[in-house]
């Protein structure tokens, strides 16, 4: 058995934070260079060099790469043989939030009711999502979500007999859907199986993998190619205003479901798909 303070918990989900809100993750760092080189339009181009411009400047600077600080999305993938101590789990992490935002000074997005819309003025409550996995280390995901693309994510309850085709479909219906409003380039997420809610999970969750990364299943391998080929025909482009590269990858993650059922969620973010990953 292995012991972890919450203050351990709290200190780094505050680094987190900041550290999200102000750098790419290498591996999206590199998907952007690339694109800046393979992107045919040279309007498009000119997006992808302003956008790189900007990373470097937020980088270099300090100044978080996007206005929208988001709503923070917090994956705990807890070893079952760890010990959490001196106080609530729950608490560390938004302890963790509230200090990353406020001294990091970035923009407090959430409000308390989502009809009341009173601002909490600390960036929480995150949404937190808990996994009991096998070992004795606490993996922490913090992942900034901003609503730019959040609002154009969709769940499609598809039936059995839609098949392959029903899924490629509802992934282009999202895309072409959200259009220039999710900040393209961008990554599409995409769940596949489980129930309702699980499916928006598996593809929140599919956001947090390195975008250079496929799927180990070779069906979902393989579609995760194509509908990236299909997403980059579509035209939209960076910033919506035309081009070869819409998206930087397309991340599927599939689970069991229903016999009776087949549902698809896909979870689309703007150009920096921001997440920090630490291993307590």
């Amino acid at each position: 058995m292995r012991t972890i303070d919450v203050a351990d918990v709290t200190q780094n989900i505050k680094e987190m934070c900041i550290e999200a809100n102000h750098f790419l993750t290498e591996d999206m760092d590199e998907a952007m260079s690339r694109a800046v080189q393979e992107e045919k339009a040279p309007l498009g181009k000119q997006i992808l060099c302003q956008l790189r411009d900007n990373l470097k400047v937020a980088g270099e600077d300090m100044i978080p790469i996007c206005q929208d600080t988001g709503m923070a999305v917090v994956f705990m993938e807890i070893g079952q043989d760890v010990h959490i101590t001196g106080g609530s789990l729950e608490d560390a992490v938004n302890e963790g939030v509230r200090q990353g935002y406020v001294e990091g000074y970035l923009r407090k997005s959430v409000v308390g009711d989502p009809l009341l819309r009173n601002n909490t003025k600390d960036n929480t409550p995150a949404v937190v999502h808990y996994e009991i996995v096998d070992g004795d280390s606490l993996k922490i995901t913090v992942a900034p979500k901003g609503f730019g693309s959040e609002n154009m994510s969709r769940v499609f309850m598809l039936k059995p007999a839609d098949g392959i085709e029903g899924v490629k479909n509802a992934i282009l219906t999202a895309v072409r859907d959200a259009g220039p409003n999710a900040c393209p380039p961008m990554v599409v997420g995409v769940g596949i199986g489980g129930t309702f809610e699980k499916c928006a999970l598996l593809a929140k969750k599919a956001l947090t993998r390195p975008v250079d990364v496929r799927s180990p299943i070779p069906y979902v391998k393989e579609l995760e190619e194509e509908m990236l080929e299909r997403i980059n025909r579509t035209g939209i482009g960076p910033g919506g205003l035309g081009g070869t590269t819409t998206a930087l990858a397309v991340n599927i993650n599939t689970y069991p479901t229903h016999i009776a059922g087949l549902p698809v969620a896909v979870n689309i973010c703007c150009h920096v798909n921001r997440h920090a990953v630490r291993i307590l």
